[in-house]
């Protein structure tokens, strides 16, 4: 077995840092000495803002984002097309399209997908609220940007399934050849779709 090397409140730092995706034991071992070495820049500040997030991080009501406010900011935001939604797995989907910036719209997360294999079904996901939000908001587009995974198609065929009596104009992300990407290096299932779903030059 191994020796410690610090006393147990850095090792506890390390253990802690671990857990998070991307980071295993050794590089969860070179944050924490980095952390370390920049406490007054780093460590400090970031224990201070981990503590006000802690306190103050709420989900929205409206379209489960995560934010300090409620309705959070993008929800607040009188810029946006209040009339389309966009329908995301997870807030980690919302930040990513947000950093593309492609598109000024409103936003629904429902916190996950339909997975009858696992024992999900549409009463454990944000599908409700989605119903009630395109009827009370007079939206006229749902988009969905759901992953291309099974379980992403099964809920994007459930979805627009509920939604066809209330004469909603119902769209998905395109599938298919991702830009920069070379074709020798893309699978048979993203060529099929891309080649499917090509588009006038």
């Amino acid at each position: 077995m191994a020796e410690r090397v610090a006393g147990p409140e850095i090792e506890r730092l390390i253990q802690l840092l671990a857990r998070l995706p991307g980071l295993g034991p050794r590089s969860a071992r070179r944050a924490a000495l980095h952390l370390i070495r920049k406490r007054e820049d780093l460590l400090g500040p970031l224990a201070d803002a981990m503590q006000v997030a802690r306190e103050r991080i709420v989900i929205c009501e409206p379209c489960g984002n995560v934010d300090t406010s409620n309705p959070c900011t993008i929800c607040r935001d009188q810029r946006r097309d209040p009339s389309v939604l966009v329908v995301v797995e997870t807030v980690a989907d919302l930040w990513a399209l947000e950093r593309a910036g492609a598109i000024r719209a409103r936003y629904h997360v429902l916190g996950g997908t339909l997975s009858p294999l696992d024992g999900v079904g549409p009463n454990d996901i944000n599908v409700s609220t989605l119903v009630e939000r395109v009827i009370s908001q007079n939206i006229t587009e749902v988009i969905l940007a759901v992953n291309a995974t099974v379980d992403g198609q099964t809920t994007a065929h459930y979805i627009t399934d509920i939604l066809s009596p209330h004469n909603i104009k119902v769209t998905r992300l395109a599938h298919g050849v991702p830009v920069g990407g070379e074709l020798d290096y893309l699978d048979e299932g993203t060529l099929s779709a891309a080649i499917r779903q090509r588009t006038p030059f």
